[in-house]
């Protein structure tokens, strides 16, 4: 039990105060000069509740530093009952620990690197792909009639039950017949049109659509042809790299060679890393607290169930993967082991995350939000200790393996490209026996729905929890607030889905260097 004083809760209902006046206006007061006592009769509940929840935060994280005390999940803080204002707080904080990491041996490790080349037949097929998605089309002589391949400009308008819906008009749209655009049986039913067709046709609207209002939903689209015309053929050549920004042919086979040498190191280093993981797994065994292995199975499960859902056959999916649920919560302990284990070792030899690192971070994630609450996920990660440490969790176990790395003796052996992917395809698919330091528990089968092999990295929430600083990462609001949705992180962007057939993304041209 925790009892935290009086006069400290007011204390900070004081700096909540000074905090909230410069934006308070009142009729007869100048911008900022309303009294203290009239703000705190204005907003006073909400003021005591963040200035409560202030005070509980850090009591409890003082109460982690004094004593030392690595939290191993985030500590349980309630507010107990009969609590008013104007009296002392008292609190339970209730925790489980981390545990005593048994010295990592990191001494002696052999990696093999296999080293793979970029295949010129590759970069010449991606600069191929890379010429058709720039396609020109030109205008089809009268009367010819559309064929795979060729574009046709439609007007069209959507129904749904008879009635026209939000999304499903639209004017001048192109549409290349064959290239898998839009949904199902769309682009069929427009080979044979010609310029100036009326057509209409009949679609079921896939079962994941975005929209939720139409997902598997027969509709009708009254289709008008505004123009067909055919594809010309795209040279490959200097003036086409010129069409891209480029200077010549030989610079875009450049950004391209870079491009697929990228994709065949990011292969190299997680067959590397997985050896990595294999041995310290082999070598280290010790108890990781339950409730750190409760919390992590729960997310591989989540995630499992979600990915299964998506399946052809999501009650089969979903039945295979409950059935090998102890398969799953065997990787999860792996993971929790690991994540302890790198974070000593990181810890042991001085491995950080800077604070530049961290800024950059933090503005990664920001920029997948609105710009409206960019602002407020910002605050969110500086104010919430255990958000800051699940956004650096991912760099820091990177500097880690990268230091483990170069502290190994790495033997190279070149190999193909089809050699490293049948490598780590292997290692998904194996049935490992007991002690064998695999993540990948479960049998190839049930992985095909699932794909654990996600499931191999360590916990991302233990990946800094071995770090003395990191107590504070592990520090929560009271678990019985005093006000709901105080404190709560924005809601993340959402797609903004749209009911016309949904198009794939374009293939995506290779990065211009500056010249």
């Amino acid at each position: 039990m925790l009892t935290i004083p009086a006069k400290d809760i007011d204390a900070r209902l004081d700096q909540e105060v000074k905090k909230l006046a410069p934006q308070i206006k009142m009729a007869g007061f100048r911008p900022g000069k309303v009294p203290p006592n009239l703000i705190r009769k204005m907003h006073g509940d909400r003021l005591h509740a963040e200035a409560l929840q202030t005070a509980v935060a850090q009591s409890v994280q003082k109460l982690l530093s004094d004593n030392k005390i690595r939290p191993a999940m985030q500590p349980e803080v309630e507010l107990a009952d009969g609590y008013a204002q104007g009296k002392d707080a008292e609190v339970r904080v209730k925790l489980e620990t981390l545990p005593d990491v048994p010295k990592p041996k990191i001494d002696g490790l052999t990696i093999e690197r296999l080293t793979v080349e970029a295949d010129e037949t590759v970069v010449a097929s991606q600069v191929e792909q890379l010429a058709k998605s720039q396609t020109r089309f030109a205008e089809a002589k009268k009367g010819h009639k559309a064929g795979n391949g060729d574009q046709v400009v439609i007007d069209f308008v959507g129904k749904a039950d008879g009635v026209a819906f939000e999304g499903g008009t639209g004017t001048d749209m192109p549409v290349v017949l064959g290239s898998g655009q839009l949904i199902p049986g769309f682009e069929d039913q427009l080979v044979g049109v010609k310029a100036g067709d009326e057509k209409q046709i009949e679609v079921t609207f896939p079962a994941d659509y975005p929209a939720e209002n139409l997902k598997g939903k027969p509709a009708t689209f009254e289709i008008t042809v505004k123009e067909v015309k055919v594809a010309g053929e795209t040279k490959i050549d200097d003036e086409f790299a010129k069409s891209l920004g480029l200077n010549d042919l030989e610079q875009l086979k450049g950004l391209i060679r870079d491009q697929v040498q990228q994709e065949l190191n990011g292969l190299t280093r997680t067959h590397m890393k997985r050896q990595l993981l294999d041995k310290l797994a082999a070598d280290h065994d010790f108890e990781v607290p339950p409730s750190m292995v409760d919390a992590e199975f729960n997310n591989i499960m989540a995630q499992l169930r979600h990915e299964a859902s998506h399946e052809e056959d999501p009650e089969a999916s979903l039945k295979e993967i409950e059935s090998e649920a102890g398969d799953y919560r065997k990787i999860a302990e792996r993971r929790v082991r690991l994540g302890l284990l790198l974070s000593e070792i990181g810890a042991a030899n001085g491995v950080e995350v800077s604070q530049a690192e961290m800024n950059r971070l933090i503005g990664q994630a920001a920029s997948q939000y609105q710009p409206k609450d960019r602002d407020r996920f910002i605050q969110y990660v500086q104010n919430e200790p255990m958000a800051a440490a699940q956004l650096r969790a991912p760099l820091y176990e990177d500097k880690v393996v990268d230091f483990l790395f170069s502290k190994a003796e790495v033997t190279e052996r070149s190999a193909t490209r089809e050699e490293l992917e049948a490598d780590l395809e292997s290692e998904e698919g194996h049935v490992h026996g007991p002690g064998c330091g695999h993540d990948h528990a479960a049998p190839a089968k049930a992985k095909k729905a699932a794909k654990p092999a996600k499931a191999e990295k360590p916990s991302a929430k233990t990946a800094t929890a071995g770090k003395g600083a990191d107590a504070k990462a592990e520090v929560p609001k009271p678990s019985k607030p005093v006000k709901d949705g105080a404190g709560a992180k924005p809601a993340a962007k959402k797609a903004d889905p749209k009911a016309e057939p949904a198009k794939k993304p374009a293939a995506k041209k290779p990065a211009a260097k500056k010249k």
